[in-house]
């Protein structure tokens, strides 16, 4: 007796099935963290108004003299970060190290009070960060969300090949059935959420993509190569740039990541030209005069200045902006003020262009409120293809078994489907090796199965 043939449908079938057991957990996960970091901005202020939220009154104090009010009030804190206040009714923030943890502390820039004290990596946002990132558990959590981010691709690919309209009308592929029930309307808002959202899903995965501690860091390695060249006459240190990124907080700009931190000459706090502040390490330039520069060079408010960690450290002002047309980065001399490097949105490539752009919407950054609803809205047809494809599989699958209802139908176009796949596995190596032990456990699976099944001799 001849076996049955399985066509590239089946084979389509369980390729999204297997994709959507991995990647449902992680897409839930993602789209919620999402949501939350979404509105960080409108959340932020709801939470944490005694502490973002100021009185003006009269002349602020000097970036300097607010360090003084800090260290005064918590002399062993050890400030890595200065935020300087973005409007006239906006608190300043440092991050500092106290007790051992990073800690963003919160100053009234007119008074020089301390209005309070936040967690750096355990508040509402960074946790959200943390988890939509590395899921808290850093490299081995980064490797899982970019697999998931991989499989998500392979999921969104697989599911357009099973959508793709054979005949039938617009109901139950551009628009759902609503008077169906049961598995039938499960199975059309599936199918119609995953449709319409597939390009932004698309969108969404790829841009994060380029975050990962894998995939992204061989992307960036390949394409993100800033010519600091044009620093010929400046003192490179050993450090990149993206040391200042955590998983919880961003510093500085994916497009000056690999970029090497200048090093600043310990000789220049001997030259006898050093403009020290009070509470400055000896030689070392006030935080006040980085703050000027940088209003002197045009940063737009809403920059970090990042402060040296040893005596060939450098101020780091960066403005991940919103906008990122906007973005700076410059690295100052920590002794002389020099500016050394001066990085601006017409110093990256195009590729680098095209990621910071994608990233800020992504994030939903780049046009104000519009943007964080449009993302809103992918993040709920993300968590609603998610909840009805698990309420879809439960309701078809097999009485008493876990695996994939098998389909059997001959259909067109499975040699360009073969050779998307065999693409996103060169594209993506995660997800290439992972397809790879997938069909290989498919195979032995369907093996033992068709053996187990044979008729015992008599």
């Amino acid at each position: 007796m001849s076996k049955p043939k399985v066509s590239f449908y089946n084979l389509a079938w369980r390729w999204h099935f297997y994709a959507g057991l991995f990647v449902i957990p992680f897409l839930i996960m993602l789209a919620l963290t999402g949501i939350v970091y979404l509105f960080k901005p409108q959340l932020d202020q709801l939470m944490y108004p005694e502490l973002l939220s100021v009185q003006p009154a009269g002349t602020p104090l000097s970036a300097d003299q607010q360090l003084a009010h800090l260290q005064q009030a918590l002399p062993q804190a050890q400030v890595s970060k200065y935020l300087p206040p973005v409007n006239t009714e906006s608190s300043a923030q440092f991050v500092a190290t106290l007790d051992g943890r990073s800690t963003n502390l919160f100053v009234d820039p007119y008074s020089g009070a301390l209005l309070g004290e936040q967690d750096a990596a355990d508040n509402l946002q960074a946790i959200a960060r943390a988890l939509h990132g590395e899921l808290l558990i850093g490299t081995v959590g980064d490797r899982l969300i970019e697999l998931a981010a991989g499989w998500g691709i392979v999921l969104v690919v697989s599911g357009l090949y099973l959508w793709w309209p054979r005949g039938q009308g617009g109901a139950g592929v551009l628009w759902p059935r609503l008077s169906a029930r049961g598995r039938l309307l499960w199975r059309d808002l599936h199918a119609v959420s995953g449709f319409w959202g597939s390009a932004l899903l698309l969108f969404m995965l790829l841009t994060g993509m380029t975050w990962t501690g894998f995939w992204g860091a061989q992307f960036a390695g390949t394409w993100n190569h800033f010519p600091a060249a044009m620093w010929d006459d400046v003192p490179q240190s050993d450090v990149q740039a993206r040391s200042l990124n955590s998983a919880a907080v961003q510093t500085v700009a994916w497009a000056v990541e690999n970029t090497p931190l200048p090093a600043s000459d310990p000789h220049a706090a001997h030259n006898g030209h050093v403009t020290s502040s009070e509470m400055a390490p000896a030689g070392r330039i006030g935080l006040q005069q980085v703050v000027d520069t940088a209003s002197r060079l045009g940063v737009q408010p809403g920059y970090s200045i990042s402060l040296p960690k040893d005596e060939q450290g450098v101020f780091t002002v960066a403005l991940f902006a919103d906008d990122p047309r906007n973005d700076a980065t410059l690295h100052l001399d920590q002794y002389n003020g020099q500016v050394l490097a001066d990085i601006r949105w017409a110093d990256y490539g195009l590729v680098a262009r095209t990621v910071e752009s994608g990233a800020m919407l992504h994030e939903g950054k780049m046009f104000g409120l519009a943007n964080q609803l449009l993302m809103l809205g992918v993040c709920l047809l993300i968590l609603l293809g998610a909840v009805s494809g698990l309420v879809m599989w439960w309701k078809r699958r097999p009485a008493g078994r876990f695996g994939v209802p098998p389909l059997r139908h001959a259909l067109p176009l499975w040699k360009g489907g073969v050779a998307i796949m065999f693409g996103l596995g060169l594209l993506f190596p995660l997800v290439g090796a992972s397809l790879l032990l997938m069909l290989l456990l498919d195979w032995l699976g369907q093996r033992l199965a068709r053996r187990g099944a044979e008729p015992v001799a008599g």
